[in-house]
């Protein structure tokens, strides 16, 4: 029952991050400032927890293990979060939660491709793997192509936010079709972390540690790209307090908790059981979007929402999806704060 409340949890701080960032994007704030300071925040949140829980037990650094943490924070962090920013500021929350769900077909797909993983079409584990992929493709297609008819009032209500009255603007095709090549990309970007990351857990299984070096590489070469993109350093002051808190909040339980509590989820029922938690944030995404923002649900959008909760049921009591997460720890072992060795540890089997 605690993994049940702790994944409801961490998908209901996901949907409200994914709110606040939408407000700010409205408010001109530039996508990559936003990457920067949210993941500056998360370093230093992490910090104290990786020097403290994993001290004793850490690995070595070596120039291999950081050129991959260097590579991993570019395809997960900085591309990941830019891209999703680009493509939340042209659609809305629910949506580009809703894309969130191409990644384990995406992180499937290339495992295929790249002989990491095999199917077995006469089991029902193989079956369900290709009927989970075939659903969720058709669902973000019927989610693209689709809105079908509104289901609220039109979207020109005005939100009242930090004691501001928010127009929400109206959404045009041309801008959703946008948005929408956008997340497939960033999806395609977070895929290819987790199979970076399978590299990574082999020769430096720290989370807390990993997380921190990964993120202060983010923060670093997101600012990079900021620069070349506007050399204006005046750009980098983020003026409001809505603004700053809504970084703050995304840094530290955004990236900070929230990841905690997915790695300890990861542990203790395995990662199939942690992705399956995907679709709620779908849900709390709606109703934020509805209550706070006042925009428009479509039928399209709704059928959609309804299509990814009968599939997390599906995985949810399926027994035939078996993965190879990390090692529980032992009895004698202490459980706060344990790193797994690495010599002997196997990357983590993609379904």
């Amino acid at each position: 029952m605690k993994p049940v409340v702790v994944m409801l949890s961490v998908n209901l701080a996901l949907a409200g991050v994914n709110i606040l960032l939408k407000e700010i994007l409205n408010e001109g704030i530039s996508q990559l400032l936003i990457v920067v300071y949210r993941q500056t925040i998360s370093s230093l949140f992490l910090l104290p927890i990786a020097y403290f829980w994993e001290r004793k037990t850490r690995p070595q650094l070596t120039a291999y293990i950081l050129f991959l943490l260097f590579i991993s924070s570019l395809l997960g962090l900085t591309l990941t979060l830019y891209l999703f920013l680009i493509g939340l500021h042209y659609t809305s929350a629910t949506f580009s939660c809703a894309f969130l769900n191409l990644v384990p077909v995406n992180t499937f797909v290339l495992a295929v491709l790249l002989r990491m993983e095999k199917v077995d079409m006469k089991s029902k584990g193989g079956r369900a793997k290709v009927l989970g992929t075939l659903v969720c493709i058709s669902g973000n297609l019927l989610l693209i192509l689709y809105k079908g008819m509104p289901l609220t009032s039109p979207g020109s209500a005005t939100a009242k936010i930090n004691g501001a009255r928010v127009t929400v603007q109206a959404e045009t095709p041309g801008k959703w079709l946008i948005g929408s090549l956008v997340l497939t990309a960033g999806c395609f970007m977070w895929s290819s972390w987790f199979l970076m990351q399978s590299r990574v857990c082999k020769v430096y299984p720290c989370q807390y540690s990993s997380t921190c070096i990964m993120s202060f590489f983010s923060a670093i070469q997101s600012a990079v790209l900021h620069l070349i993109i506007d050399r204006k350093n005046s750009v980098f002051i983020v003026k409001g307090t809505f603004a700053i808190l809504s970084l703050v909040y995304a840094g530290s339980v955004g990236s900070g908790l929230c990841y905690v509590g997915m790695s300890w989820c990861v542990k203790q029922k395995g990662p199939v059981f942690t992705a399956a938690f995907t679709p709620f944030m779908e849900v709390f995404a709606a109703i934020f979007d509805f209550f706070i923002l006042h925009e428009q649900i479509h039928l399209g959008r709704t059928k959609k929402l309804l299509k990814n909760v009968m599939l997390w049921q599906c995985y949810r009591v399926s027994d035939d999806h078996k993965w190879n997460v990390y090692p529980s720890v032992g009895k004698g072992q202490r459980s706060k704060g344990v790193c797994s060795e690495a010599k002997g540890i196997s990357g983590r089997r993609l379904s």
